[in-house]
């Protein structure tokens, strides 16, 4: 087994320096990310030489300007601390207010489980009867929580992301996708891992 080998890089461009993490991995190609944060990294194959890695990263350098731009528009202010009890009563509370919407369509009240999720905001076992809401979604503004609350919901009625899904979002909530847009912005409640790659 090869151990990841990392290393901090300093190279300078035309348009400045940039500053990435360069870890060497068994993979194919070269695989650039910028993490929460503005942090830049660079995977790259064991063979690849620290001169390669470094022309690799000032060809890309306006790939990573436009990234860390996107970066900080989506970036929130820090989200505040929500204890335990806090937490339980704002997410049953995002249920509360969303669960008559379903109600005439025949789904009953679901059990509610809360816990610290790495990469959703919630989930639904529908043949169980529960769904699963993300803890961190508590530190999330109220409308947000709805949303994902419903999603789960409708799940009880369409368990894929399907066009019957999709309808039934539009007719119970017509703002879904604003919401859910404004929801990706605070990715950083989660453990998020990038706002994307660029690869050779």
């Amino acid at each position: 087994m090869v151990k990841h080998m990392s290393q901090l890089r300093l190279v300078d461009t035309p348009d400045g320096p940039i500053t990435y993490t360069l870890t060497r991995k068994r993979v194919k190609r070269l695989i650039l990310s910028v993490e929460y944060g503005g942090a830049v990294f660079l995977s790259v194959p064991l063979s690849c030489s620290l001169g390669q890695a470094d022309d690799f990263v000032r060809e890309k350098r306006g790939w990573l300007q436009k990234a860390s731009e996107r970066r900080k528009a989506r970036q929130r202010p820090p989200l505040p601390h929500v204890s335990r009890e806090e937490c339980a009563r704002l997410l049953k509370g995002a249920l509360d207010r969303v669960y008559p919407l379903v109600q005439p369509l025949g789904v009953s009240y679901p059990l509610l489980k809360l816990r610290p999720l790495k990469t959703q905001w919630g989930n639904c076992h529908w043949a169980q009867g529960y769904i699963t809401l993300n803890t961190a979604l508590a530190r999330c503004p109220e409308e947000l929580r709805d949303y994902v609350a419903l999603h789960e919901l409708v799940h009880f009625l369409h368990h894929d992301h399907g066009p019957g899904f999709y309808a039934c979002m539009d007719a119970l909530m017509p703002d879904w996708q604003r919401r859910r847009t404004e929801l990706k912005g605070y990715g950083g409640a989660l453990e998020h891992h990038g706002e994307g790659s660029e690869q050779t």
